[in-house]
């Protein structure tokens, strides 16, 4: 098992110079598809029992702090998972450690298909924790190791989008065992488990390590891509003999845009999950919704976002890479938007401003994902993204969910509207000071070229 997750070598048959054009191309969809099929993998798995806890507190005779306690396994193991499993895939075969996450994944969900006992559930629900944690690192990895700067905000947003479109294609797994099975529980989590391992095997065949280990030169001999660090100085570097330890305290911990970007993050999941979580109780509580129409704005309000999260993350590249500037203006406008949603009695007007706000809200934490890749060399993309992972998942969704919901019991929604707003504004204050910063990196790196 080690074997198969180390970095494969570099391939001793090079591609031929007149066909490398038309073979990293051929290769990039394949790893394209890899990842985005891949994460979907992950998402069939990490939300079958989100869907189906209703049947499974109807069938099985639990309560809603029972589930509570069960999904709350699977939240805190995996923010804490995300750090530590988002820093080995740094040393890892980032395809084959994506592949690797979603099989054990596969396999611990056939154990919560099995099993009615509740602490056996908590358990199992842990440590797939760790294994999902697994995923998003090597996709991101895979995003630095495949495409250069130029197209990698495109790229990025369209293997983000993987994160909507999982959600519903759970739904569709669902409900096709359902049909075909006469509704058995244990027969919705087998399903969804031979759903992710076929999605396992095809990774493995599409996907790839390096450039180099097929034969490609590195994507930086390619295109030129080089990561500007904060000190100015590029690295092309895809591996390092680091220890893991060396790279975090170097490259993470001691990296001033690291910590803004990733503070940052946790700010706009605050604003994701203050909004999504509670879409059905805000709306039904304070406007005056039914609430089978407020469940399905929740799904309006993902969906909506992926046309939108593809074009910003094009405009940022467009824009050279000028990724802050984006995020910036769709936090101005995401205040607009709040506003209104708190404020206004109109029904469509609502309905109107949850469309727009999903690609406000993700777009910002889709590039910013893609910054904190940037803003280290391509060796410690796996620690970066962990280390940001930690923040969003244990401070941020736990911010959105735990504190509003003890807040609006004590003094209603106008408590909700303040954490949100202040959240808005702590993304914005950093992100204005990204950007200042990214203007300094870019100018330090243009007299380094100069001097040499």
């Amino acid at each position: 098992m080690l074997s198969f997750l180390k970095p494969a070598p570099d391939a001793k048959t090079k591609v031929p110079k007149d066909k490398i054009s038309t073979v990293y191309k051929w290769r990039q969809v394949g790893v394209l598809l890899s990842i985005c099929i891949g994460y979907i993998g992950y998402y069939v798995i990490r939300l079958i029992f989100t869907t189906e806890q209703n049947d499974i507190m109807k069938q099985y005779g639990f309560t809603t702090a029972d589930i509570g306690m069960v999904l709350s396994c699977f939240g805190i193991g995996y923010g804490i998972s995300k750090l530590f499993m988002g820093a080995l895939s740094d040393k890892s075969n980032p395809n084959h450690y994506l592949a690797t996450g979603l099989i054990i994944s596969a396999i611990l969900n056939f154990g919560l298909g099995a099993t009615k006992n509740l602490y056996v559930m908590m358990f199992l629900m842990l440590v797939m924790s760790v294994a999902q944690g697994m995923g998003a690192a090597a996709c991101q990895r895979i995003v630095q190791l495949w495409w250069g700067k130029k197209h990698r905000g495109a790229i990025y947003s369209i293997w983000s989008s993987a994160h909507n479109a999982g959600a519903f294609v759970c739904v569709a797994v669902v409900q096709l065992a359902t049909f075909m099975f006469s509704g058995s529980i244990p027969a919705v989590f087998y399903t969804a488990s031979v759903v992710s391992l076929i999605i396992a095997a095809f990774v493995l065949i599409c996907g790839a390590d390096r450039p180099t280990t097929v034969g490609l030169p590195s994507i930086s001999q390619y295109t030129g891509d080089e990561v500007v660090l904060e000190n100015g100085k590029a690295s092309s570097s895809e591996l390092t003999n680091l220890t893991l330890p060396q790279i975090f305290v170097k490259y993470i911990l001691t990296n001033k845009v690291v910590w803004a970007i990733t503070l940052t993050s946790m700010s706009l999941y605050l604003v994701r999950y203050g909004v999504m979580s509670w879409i059905p109780s805000f709306l039904v509580q304070s406007k005056g919704f039914s609430p089978s129409f407020a469940k399905w704005l929740v799904g309006i309000f993902e969906l909506a976002a992926v046309p939108g999260v593809i074009i910003m993350g094009a405009i940022s590249d467009f824009l050279k890479d000028r990724r802050a500037i984006v995020c910036i203006a769709c936090v101005i406008l995401l205040f607009i938007c709040l506003t209104t949603y708190f404020f206004s009695t109109s029904h469509a007007l609502i309905v109107t401003v949850l469309f727009i706000m999903g690609t406000l809200i993700y777009a910002p934490l889709t590039l910013v994902g893609l910054m904190v890749n940037e803003a280290v060399p391509k060796f410690a993309v796996g620690s970066s993204t962990g280390f940001m992972g930690f923040f969003q998942y244990i401070f941020g969704e736990t911010l959105a969910t735990a504190l509003i919901g003890v807040l609006v019991s004590k003094y209603g929604w106008l408590a909700s509207n303040i954490v949100l707003y202040s959240a808005a504004t702590l993304a914005l204050l950093l992100l204005i000071y990204i950007m200042f910063n990214e203007n300094r990196v870019a100018k330090l790196a243009k007299e380094e070229n100069i001097k040499e």
